[in-house]
């Protein structure tokens, strides 16, 4: 569970829960059938006008993956730690060694490099084939996010949408000057409801996904440089220190006691 997700969205409720308690709003103006009808539904609707279906019945994947951690067959130390170890292996029998590895790898990306080394593939090959996977999954994550970032555009210009509606409403029955009042304030309820999901909601979720891909991303590129300084046949205490150079020196100094910045 990524609690950060749930916990924002807490604080999020919280926060327009108590504005309105310190504005004099009570919490009936929100339950507004209407305007959760048009910012909701109007907001799917868009979204499917935007995108392919395919693109549009990721839906509630991208919505798990908002609410789930990011998961990689190993973290960016494990990764670190056992190229190091194919590194040192391969120094002492060779390359063709790392061919029994290979199925005890639990990560296709890993294996694929694995498999280029074994098969005597140049670095050149090695990186410009491993280099377009990861472009082809970060296009698919990128695309992913937009999903979340074009709801997020939407829905504050629908709740604008509502809030005309509503006002339209309200001005066609002028006579009865205290139910105009309440009509013209409960036509502005879709409008927060509007800025509301597309600021603290979709917005951000667009951004979460973003930030998981970029994760993801970093762990196959320290994978791609190992693979390639393995392959060139570099010392493995040097292969080690370069693939350090991905993460923070916090992570450096918190996994590898031993290594010095």
């Amino acid at each position: 569970m990524e609690t950060s997700t749930l916990i924002g969205m807490i604080l999020a409720i919280v926060g327009l829960l108590g504005g309105m308690v310190f504005k004099g709003v009570p919490f009936s103006a929100l339950a507004n059938p209407a305007a959760i009808f048009i910012i909701l539904i109007g907001t799917a609707g868009a979204v499917m006008n935007a995108f392919p279906g395919k693109d549009a019945a990721k839906i509630g994947k991208l919505f798990k993956n908002v609410f789930t951690k990011t998961k990689t067959p190993y973290t960016n130390e494990e990764i670190i730690n056992l190229l190091t170890d194919f590194a040192q292996l391969a120094r002492k029998e060779g390359l063709l060694a790392l061919e029994k590895q290979i199925k005890e790898v639990n990560d296709p990306f890993l294996q694929r490099g694995l498999a280029m080394i074994t098969m005597g593939q140049n670095s050149e090959v090695i990186e410009d084939t491993l280099a377009e996977d990861l472009e082809a999954m970060e296009a698919r994550h990128q695309a992913n996010a937009s999903v979340f970032t074009q709801a997020g555009t939407y829905a504050p210009t629908l709740g604008v949408l509502g809030a005309v509606i509503g006002l339209i409403a309200a001005l066609a029955n002028m006579a009865d000057q205290e139910a105009l009042g309440h009509a013209i304030s409960a036509a502005f309820i879709a409008t927060v409801y509007g800025i509301f999901t597309g600021y603290v909601l979709w917005h951000p979720f667009a951004n979460k996904l973003k930030r998981k891909s970029k994760e993801e991303a970093l762990n196959k590129r320290i994978i791609i440089e190992g693979i390639l300084l393995i392959n060139e046949g570099m010392a493995p205490n040097i292969i080690k220190e370069k693939m350090l150079s991905f993460i923070s020196v916090g992570e450096r100094a918190k996994s590898f006691a031993d290594f010095e910045t």
